[in-house]
């Protein structure tokens, strides 16, 4: 249900209520519209990291953490979890441990939260945010020096993304996997994943990625 469709019938059970005398739909149309805030909360908590990435890569140097985007998350994981929805907290919870890990850079709190997140999303059917939380423990286990670890997660979450269609984010994790190979020595491998992430990049208009590799091309 969309949320304009959560909010007309929360107007509707209103009217029964009051018109029809029908108390017991108020709960129905509170549950409606703490599934709309959810959802709301999670998108402008998106929007929020978005902006903090782009001037990231903008001026080079990490800007200063919005101080509404963890709330909002936190928000939305509550009223997910209050409403019964694993998926809906499997994503919120994603994005907690995305920003305790790229924005605080805190793994140590990060990684049981992108944990969490895989358990709920694997176990609701949600190979999305299955793979999103797969790709930042492999960023943790990498971070940690844990590279054959760190290989396994990004290659289970290039699979999931492959299946999904979702190829820029497949690129984006074979310029991860290019550092990993570079770092175990496996020159060739990491030449490879970075022609397989460009040509992936390009074809789909993903001009951040592509300059990820140009970066990547440089270091490695």
């Amino acid at each position: 249900m969309s949320g304009e469709d959560r909010i007309e019938r929360a107007r509707t059970l209103y009217e029964q209520a009051v018109y029809g005398g029908d108390a017991g739909a108020l709960a129905d149309a509170e549950r409606d519209l703490d599934a709309v805030e959810a959802d709301t909360a999670l998108a402008r908590g998106r929007i929020l990291h978005a902006r903090f990435l782009d001037e990231r890569a903008r001026s080079g140097s990490s800007p200063a953490e919005d101080p509404a985007e963890l709330p909002l998350f936190e928000r939305a994981s509550e009223l997910y979890q209050a409403l019964g929805d694993p998926r809906g907290e499997a994503e919120a919870l994603f994005w907690i441990g995305c920003l305790y890990q790229v924005i605080r850079r805190d793994n140590e709190t990060a990684v049981p939260l992108l944990e969490r997140s895989r358990r709920l999303a694997a176990r609701s059917g949600d190979r999305p945010t299955e793979a999103e939380a797969l790709r930042h423990l492999g960023i943790a286990a990498h971070m940690a020096g844990r590279l054959d670890e760190a290989r396994e997660r990004l290659e289970e979450s290039s699979r999931l993304r492959r299946e999904l269609g979702a190829l820029p984010g497949v690129a984006a994790n074979l310029v991860g996997l290019a550092y990993i190979a570079a770092a175990q020595d496996r020159h060739a491998d990491a030449r490879a994943a970075l022609d397989e992430a460009h040509a992936i990049a390009r074809a789909h208009g993903a001009h951040a990625v592509v300059r990820q590799i140009e970066q990547a091309r440089t270091e490695i």
